[in-house]
């Protein structure tokens, strides 16, 4: 399932080969796209909360140096531990270092989309360090040796049937089994040993408070809490745009998270870490990788308000048809696509045009990215740049002078009626993107121009 492709439109060819899967990718997140228009339609205040939390992080923005030095003050005083990360490597590396320290070679973690943006995983198991997820959806997609395909429900792309294959290989559960309650059982029990015995835990980190120096973490399943509670090291992973100013705003964000995510009122758990448990060690890595730089483009900067809701990906009819893994990247969808060539302009500059800007994923984002702006300003960017693909580039410059030129577009337009009617395997091809997967439409018998001529005095 999982491709190497590193090009948006060839790696999404490579998932619509199933069209049995596509559907219903396309369907299961519509539906929750439904369940978030129901839950937020329950609240009066609403778009008043939407408001609050984009001014709030507003706020954040302006000031993300003052705040960080405050949480780091109160986390210091409460007992945690700090570290600051300039990068991925440098994350991967502290986070290694703690388990050193500690003679640690096996840990839990949570799900957190920040060591998966590192890779850190890889990196731990690269130097002998054995990682468990405990996530029951990054635990699937890690049993198949695959990365998540979207940023709250990893393994959607994944049929029940394929996970209960492996489960049999990999738990040993029944042959062929695929009943859902069967095989969450099966993974509940064989984390369960696993919590018991590992001593260091990590954790995702969804807000911290620049008042009090705590941190929140919130699932639905709990086993953040597992971890981090068994453990006799705590590390928590944060990126430095996580920060809230106060507690009292904190409710804002939860209000509407769950619901922006999967229609839910609440997550199941939302977990206050404030200071270490007697006899344990607790660290917070507090991570750039870019984001410093990002926060440096004015016309970009508002991307990093995004809080993980994943309701962007869940509205794009892209990104629904496509699935996460065409985006080659730890963050898919409308909000991986205007982060991510932040990081690697040339690697990334497939994913702005993955789109088509109909400006869903800004209708329904809790926090009022503009998102498909910020995507038609990529695009602008990437071709000023030199990064867009040649083709395109040379395309471009014909249309501009067809459209310069009124005659030049007069002939232009009569020539392709004319070939659509009498040769239309000249555009009716394999070679033609659109007729990939689209009928082409019959050709007009005469242009708009042409017609307004003769009927605009009728």
């Amino acid at each position: 399932m999982h491709s190497n492709i590193t090009n948006h439109a060839d790696a999404s060819v490579d998932f619509n080969i199933d069209e049995d899967r596509v559907g219903w990718h396309d369907k299961t997140l519509w539906f929750i796209r439904e369940k978030r228009d129901k839950a937020s339609h329950n609240i009066p205040e609403w778009e008043q909360l939407r408001e609050y939390a984009s001014q709030i992080k507003n706020n954040v923005l302006s000031n993300l140096s003052q705040y960080l030095q405050a949480f780091e003050a109160k986390a210091k005083a409460n007992g945690i531990i700090i570290h600051w990360a300039a990068d991925a490597a440098e994350h991967n590396s502290i986070v290694h270092g703690i388990l050193k320290k500690h003679g640690i070679d096996r840990m839990v973690k949570s799900k957190s989309m920040l060591t998966e943006e590192c890779g850190l995983n890889e990196y731990l198991e690269a130097n002998g360090v054995d990682v468990i997820d405990t996530d029951l959806g990054e635990r699937i997609v890690q049993l198949a040796k695959e990365p998540p395909s979207h940023i709250v429900l990893p393994c959607i792309h994944k049929k029940k049937e394929e996970i209960g294959e492996l489960f049999h290989e990999h738990l040993g559960t029944d042959k062929g089994a695929s009943d859902p309650v069967y095989l969450t059982a099966a993974a509940r029990q064989h984390l369960r040993e696993t919590f018991l015995t590992r001593r260091a835990a990590l954790t995702g980190v969804n807000f911290a408070i620049a008042e009090t120096g705590e941190f929140v973490v919130c699932t639905n399943e709990g086993n953040a809490d597992m971890g981090a509670h068994l453990a006799d090291v705590h590390i928590a992973c944060m990126g430095i745009e996580k920060i809230l100013p106060q507690q009292n705003h904190l409710g804002v964000f939860l209000r509407l998270l769950a619901r922006s995510a999967t229609g839910q009122p609440i997550t199941t758990y939302s977990s206050h870490f404030k200071k270490p448990l007697p006899g344990q060690e607790m660290h917070i890595v507090l991570v750039d990788n870019g984001r410093s730089i990002h926060l440096g483009k004015a016309d970009f900067r508002n991307a990093l308000k995004c809080i993980r809701c994943a309701a962007c990906m869940n509205t794009c009819p892209v990104y629904r048809r496509s699935g996460g893994h065409s985006y080659h990247n730890a963050v898919a969808g409308p909000i991986g696509s205007i982060l991510t060539p932040n990081m690697d302009m040339k690697k990334n500059a497939d994913l702005p045009f993955a789109s088509t800007l109909c400006g869903s994923c800004s209708n329904v984002c809790p926090v009022k990215i503009d998102i498909h702006d910020q995507l038609y300003k990529w695009r602008q960017v990437l071709m000023k740049e030199g990064y867009g693909p040649a083709s395109k580039t040379a395309s471009m410059k014909i249309m501009g002078w067809v459209l310069s030129s009124p005659k030049v577009y007069d002939f232009s337009g009569k020539a392709a009626r004319w070939a659509l009617r009498n040769t239309p395997f000249v555009v009716s091809n394999k070679l033609n993107p659109w007729f990939k997967a689209r009928e082409m439409p019959d050709a007009p018998e005469q242009s708009f121009k042409e017609w307004y001529k003769k009927n605009r005095d009728k």
